[in-house]
């Protein structure tokens, strides 16, 4: 290509009238044909560009890059058939699926009489035109579409197959219509309309899950984070995929308790249990305020031991607001359930040579791995390590007090009145 500096003003005029129009055609088929061979980093489906203001996209370029130099440089009188064999032998990059293919001769001599024809956009010509009845589904009567909607209403969780299936019955033996929509026609309906397979939010006649299914549906779902470190905590215990020895030979499965501060990402305590019980949890709670400091509030699930009294009344007492998610909602906590599997991913597979392995030594791993691995590695979603985004702040914690302050704060009252004929009192059922 010529350099324009170079291109002085005889030149230009010299190349004047019927010479620039092929040459300018010639290099913008090439152009067009050169793109085709470069690596794609995106796929676009064929509906994607078929409806752009020029009314060809992918298709309508590929076509005239393959019939552009035509054009630009047409054959000589009877040599037209031999330039279109010479193409037809020639394999191009799909423009769909960027395989290499073949098209055959009539297909390029139609593609080049209609670019030809066109006097003011060949390209918009050779696009691909859409059909009349496009996205209406004949196949698919008012009445099915009403059947499927409140089908899938009531059954969210259930395949596409299982509603083709419950269609067909309800066609020929209720609505009375001779044929019954296919599969691909149900399916092809169910996603274009959104109603896509969901999975049941807990027990199908529970209550909970009810009310979760209606605020799933009526509420949109976003992400959030919390301008301050220490401003919210997540917390959560995780059922670990790998069994451990207890001192007796006993093989057991542990659950791994942690902490997680919301801004930052930071993981303020990692640590593996044999039970899931409040003891354990406060314990691990514990140990995180006196790693790092007191949260303003701490999200947990539902469970025993987060809803325990002992816990509550401590949080309480230290300051800490308790914000449990909802019920059936574990996507409130989807950080703390996100970083599950990192540790599914990476600190596990990690000790696969491990013949025996212990708590202790699995418990020494993991503050490994979190302090010096996890907590210091570049996190995907804030673009920098949890540990650099939670030392620069701005922060809002509090420093937490020694171990017998937390001890004392994590506990529960109960009253009682003392019997006057022994002096004792019932205490959980049982007299002391």
């Amino acid at each position: 290509m010529m350099n324009d500096e170079r291109l002085n003003k005889p030149t230009r005029r010299r190349l004047g009238g019927a010479v620039v129009a092929p040459l300018l055609a010639a290099v913008v088929a090439v152009s067009f044909y050169t793109r085709l061979d470069e690596p794609r980093k995106e796929t676009a489906t064929m509906n994607d560009d078929d409806n752009s203001p020029r009314g060809g996209g992918r298709w309508a370029r590929f076509r005239f890059s393959v019939v552009g130099p035509l054009l630009a440089a047409p054959p000589d009188k009877g040599e037209l058939q031999k330039a279109i064999d010479a193409l037809a032998s020639k394999t191009w990059q799909h423009p769909i699926t960027g395989e290499r293919t073949r098209y055959g001769f009539a297909t390029i001599e139609r593609w080049y009489y209609r670019a030809k024809a066109a006097r003011v956009d060949p390209v918009a010509a050779l696009g691909r035109k859409v059909r009349a009845d496009s996205g209406q589904q004949p196949a698919m009567p008012e009445d099915l579409r009403v059947k499927l909607r409140a089908q899938h209403k009531e059954h969210p969780s259930w395949s596409y197959q299982l509603h083709a299936d419950n269609l067909a019955v309800v066609t020929t033996e209720e609505l009375k219509h001779p044929r019954a929509p296919s599969y691909p026609t149900v399916r092809r309906y169910m996603k274009t309309n959104g109603l896509l397979k969901r999975r049941r939010r807990g027990p199908r006649h529970s209550e909970g899950a009810r009310q979760a299914e209606l605020r799933f549906e009526r509420r949109e779902v976003r992400s959030y984070e919390l301008s301050h470190v220490h401003g919210l905590w997540h917390a959560d215990f995780h059922h670990g995929s790998r069994k451990i020895a207890l001192p007796d030979g006993e093989l057991v499965t542990p659950l791994l308790f942690g902490a997680l501060d919301d801004r930052s990402r930071l993981c303020c305590h990692l640590q593996w249990y044999l039970h899931e019980t409040a003891e354990n949890f406060v314990h691990g709670l514990s140990q995180a305020f006196q790693k790092r400091a007191l949260p303003r509030a701490l999200m947990t699930d539902n469970g025993k031991p987060m809803t325990a009294a002992e816990t509550e009344e401590g949080l309480e007492r230290l300051g800490i607001i308790h914000d449990p998610t909802l019920p059936y909602s574990p996507e409130q906590n989807a950080k703390q359930e996100n970083f599950w599997g990192q540790v599914e991913g990476r600190l596990l597979p990690m000790l696969e040579s491990v013949p025996e392995l212990t708590l202790p030594l699995l418990n020494e791993a993991t503050c490994a791995w979190v302090e010096l691995e996890y907590n210091r590695s570049i996190h995907s979603e804030i673009n920098q390590p949890p540990l650099t985004r939670y030392l620069a702040g701005p922060e809002v914690g509090r420093p937490a007090p020694c171990s017998e302050e937390l001890r004392r704060a994590f506990t529960t009252e109960r009253n009682r009145k003392q019997r006057r004929s022994d002096g004792t009192l019932t205490l959980a059922a049982a007299r002391p």
